[in-house]
């Protein structure tokens, strides 16, 4: 077995650094004096993309704590899989910064293929997480059962959040704004993924208690 704490920590290092990425992509606009203002209003898509990629690490980094907090140890292969869960976070700067940028340019061509690739690394993220439930669901014994334990209504968000965003890609095809709106229900989708597993391990505590 693996030091869990080892794992924590340098996942906890991949999360800051992510978050510290996302807000160096901020830069001082290119302005006349007297129209700083104006200048900034226009970096709102800059902004928005930020909010919206900022909650989703947040979130990501909510769930990995939650996670991990439920094991009493973890193996080489969990090791491996939490690997590629950092690898796919780390991605999420780019599309960031290609949402942001389309946005600000109204190019609707470029909007949509912005949209198709955040959506589809978010897809990734979703599909990682479900390979970590599964692999769980498989060694239980790995478990702190005293604190939680899966059932019926947590172990197939990953899936959900999965098609959600799949349904993003595919109907960015036809309408940015559909396809826009199911990337950002895929984002909340896995806050409420998140609260479904935080509330397991609550209410298991309690009737362990």
């Amino acid at each position: 077995m693996m030091s869990k704490a080892r794992l924590e920590a340098f996942s906890d290092g991949v999360f800051a650094i992510l978050i510290t990425i996302l807000v160096l992509e901020f830069h001082v606009p290119d302005y006349h004096q007297g129209h700083l203002a104006a200048a900034i209003a226009k970096q709102w898509p800059e902004f928005l993309a930020y909010a919206v990629s900022y909650f989703y690490v947040g979130t990501l980094w909510l769930f990995h704590h939650d996670y991990f907090a439920s094991l009493k140890v973890i193996d080489r292969n969990l090791n491996l899989i939490n690997l590629l869960s950092m690898f796919s976070v780390t991605l999420l700067d780019y599309p960031m910064s290609l949402v942001a940028t389309a946005i600000a340019e109204r190019n609707t061509a470029d909007i949509r293929v912005s949209f198709m690739i955040y959506s589809t690394v978010a897809l990734f993220i979703s599909s990682v997480y479900y390979l970590m439930y599964r692999y769980l669901y498989t060694h239980q014994q790995m478990m702190d059962k005293n604190h939680f334990v899966f059932d019926r209504g947590i172990k197939m968000d990953p899936l959900r959040s999965i098609a959600l965003y799949g349904l993003a890609i595919v109907t960015s095809i036809w309408s940015n704004w559909v396809g826009g709106l199911l990337l950002l229900a895929g984002i909340a989708f896995h806050f409420i993924a998140y609260l479904h597993l935080s509330r397991n391990r609550r209410q298991t505590s309690k009737l362990e208690v």
